[in-house]
């Protein structure tokens, strides 16, 4: 059986020094592309949480120009550009964006992504993602979806069986919130990553820390 594999992360791209708001992988994507064993691995990018931003959308195939990889991507705005299974049947990477996790988790159950990322996870795929991206892995976690006073969301995917916690470093209401819903059982046991800092799941184990730089995470 495949190793089923998950980088839940707060990162995965960087800046580049000189030229501002031009982006590259950064060391947690460059896992990801890694651990998938391909020479050139096909990478499907899903943006639904950002509503399928055309700007998000372009930067991200900007920044993976280089990447040696072959990307992709599934949009579901204003309508598919493919089937879920299409889209992700023969991804070696799925890489999913930032944005709203709420949305996200409804769209992609009301189009049958959900079930069409649990098939790719489970013949080895590497799932991975940022913020929303990461979150929509576990149980659920603190959210900004309905608004600036974060609120937990808990209809994750939960192909892993923990709360999930992002921007835990940058943003102040995070990390007590993400207490507060674990120690009144609203979330189970959690896991969550600073800026620029990713976990790497095994089946659904935590195997190791990941981060885009070497100061990336706590000092």
């Amino acid at each position: 059986m495949p190793t089923r594999r998950i980088i839940a992360s707060s990162g995965g791209f960087i800046g580049t020094p000189g030229l501002w708001g031009v982006r590259r992988p950064g060391g947690i994507f460059l896992e990801a592309l890694r651990l998938s064993g391909k020479g050139r691995p096909r990478v499907c990018l899903v943006m639904t949480a950002s509503g399928d931003d055309s700007q998000y959308l372009s930067t991200m195939y900007s920044a993976l120009s280089n990447a040696g990889c072959d990307v992709d991507h599934l949009a579901l705005f204003t309508q598919p550009n493919r089937t879920p299974d299409e889209a992700l049947g023969r991804a070696d990477v799925v890489w999913v964006g930032g944005g709203s996790v709420a949305n996200l988790l409804a769209l992609w159950r009301l189009h049958g992504v959900d079930d069409a990322m649990r098939e790719a996870w489970e013949r080895g795929a590497i799932l991975g993602g940022v913020s929303a991206g990461s979150i929509c892995w576990h149980t659920g976690g603190p959210t900004d979806s309905f608004g600036t006073e974060l609120v937990a969301v808990t209809n994750g995917l939960a192909l892993l069986p923990y709360g999930n916690g992002v921007h835990y470093d940058s943003e102040a209401q995070r990390r007590p919130l993400l207490h507060r819903l674990v120690g009144e059982g609203v979330l189970p046991r959690s896991y969550a990553t600073d800026d620029h800092v990713g976990i790497l799941y095994e089946g659904t184990e935590p195997v190791a820390v990941i981060a885009d730089t070497n100061t990336a995470g706590p000092s």
